[in-house]
């Protein structure tokens, strides 16, 4: 018998939108208030150092794809390259970040739909994408190209209504904000809109040569998505003021109300179902890398569980649905992206350390790009507000605790 693998149907073209509908989701119709209220107009600079940043991650996690080729990302590479301790934090950074982010995304939801009763519809959509995930509906590369044409839709809508409104004007952007920490804060917030970079990285066995593909959709992919970034960024500052825009949750719709378009609707549904799409990639990609933590005893093994009947790792997935409903409740989405941010931040921080291992054969990009990419997020971690970074420093921790105490109990 043969062991399955997996065709080579996929191009550069191909690649780059899988890329883009990966990054372009909910984060873009969140991001923005923070970032506002951080650096003002200057979130357009830090929007651009953001993608520079995830660049530079996305280019070490697809060299360390090619030599390690198996699911894991970092958690493996972190392993391999650096040891076991390294490996452990960032499949725990990744475990803590996107928790948060689901948490996130969850308020995006109640945002946009229904913003008098966020958390409740947030609570509702953890709810509801749980049981769908348990009933194994999983997210396809064709649902995220469905999910990049709504929120492509949605954002094209706010673009247009946005330029009706006779209030547009790009003197509100002019001149540019220039409080270099406020710009680098607003950064660590803009990287939560390019989540999902990496998922380029991960296409090295569905893509027709790799080493070819994979170099040449990652800047293309970001280069894509930034674009599109800027004309939304610069759309929304011009329509409203920064100081309104860093006050709600929602800032897009307010944006699309601006106009004299009536799109508000169509911005709503927009953001609501591409908050729903990432929710139903992000649980289940916690709890798998959950069960997998905790196979290898680092995280306590009634995690390990598997139900037989579903072939699902149900134990994981209901625990990560219950602590995302836990932050929904007690965290403002500002405080979810920014703690997200610091543990993922975290987790791409290790990615570059693990690529600077890496031998000159083994190297498919110069080596300052991993070291301009570790660089990059330790200083957007530093600059975050001060609490996220605490909070998510003391959760990290956490895991590095209960990773030695159930190593103990391994060993006794």
């Amino acid at each position: 018998m043969t062991t399955g693998e997996l065709q080579r149907r996929l191009g550069v073209s191909d690649a780059v939108v899988i890329g883009a509908g990966s990054m372009i989701g909910a984060g873009v119709f969140a991001a923005w208030a923070p970032a506002a209220r951080a650096a003002g107009t200057g979130l357009l600079i830090g929007l651009a150092i953001a993608a520079v940043v995830a660049f530079c991650n996305a280019a070490s996690s697809a060299q360390l794809a090619a030599i390690h080729p198996e699911s894991g990302g970092t958690y493996v590479y972190g392993r391999r390259q650096l040891g076991e301790t390294w490996g452990h934090l960032a499949g725990w950074g990744f475990v803590v970040g996107k928790t948060a982010s689901c948490a996130a995304m969850a308020l995006t939801v109640g945002a946009y739909l229904w913003p008098e009763y966020e958390r409740w519809v947030a609570v509702a959509a953890v709810v509801g994408i749980a049981a769908v995930n348990i009933g194994g509906l999983s997210r396809t590369v064709a649902v995220t190209k469905v999910l990049l044409v709504v929120s492509l839709v949605a954002l094209t809508a706010v673009v247009a209504s946005g330029w009706s409104s006779p209030s547009a004007s790009l003197e509100r952007i002019t001149p540019i904000d220039d409080d270099l920490y406020g710009i680098i804060q607003s950064a660590g917030f803009m990287f939560f809109a390019f989540a999902g970079y990496a998922r380029i990285a991960t296409l090295g066995e569905e893509v027709r040569a790799p080493a070819v593909t994979i170099p040449k959709a990652i800047p293309r992919a970001l280069g894509a998505v930034l674009a599109v970034y800027a004309v939304v960024g610069v759309t929304a500052l011009a329509v409203v003021d920064a100081d309104l825009l860093a006050l709600t949750d929602a800032p897009l719709r307010l944006v699309a109300d601006a106009g004299d378009l009536p799109v508000g609707g169509l911005v709503r549904v927009g953001a609501g179902i591409a908050a729903l799409g990432v929710l139903l990639n992000l649980i289940p990609g916690v709890s798998r890398t959950t069960l997998a933590m905790a196979r290898n005893r680092e995280l306590p093994g009634w995690f390990a569980h598997v139900d037989t009947k579903r072939s699902l790792p149900v134990r994981a997935e209901l625990t990560v649905a219950a602590v995302v409903i836990g932050l929904v409740v007690f965290l403002e989405l500002r405080s979810a992206i920014a703690v997200s941010g610091v543990a993922v931040l975290t987790y791409y921080a290790i990615t570059n350390a693990a690529a600077l291992t890496l031998t000159p054969e083994q190297r498919r990009w110069p080596r300052p790009i991993a070291i301009l990419g570790l660089l990059g997020c330790v200083v957007l971690i530093a600059a975050l507000p001060w609490r996220a970074v605490l909070t998510g420093a003391v959760v990290l921790l956490l895991g590095v605790l209960v990773r030695l105490a159930t190593a103990n109990r391994r060993s006794t």
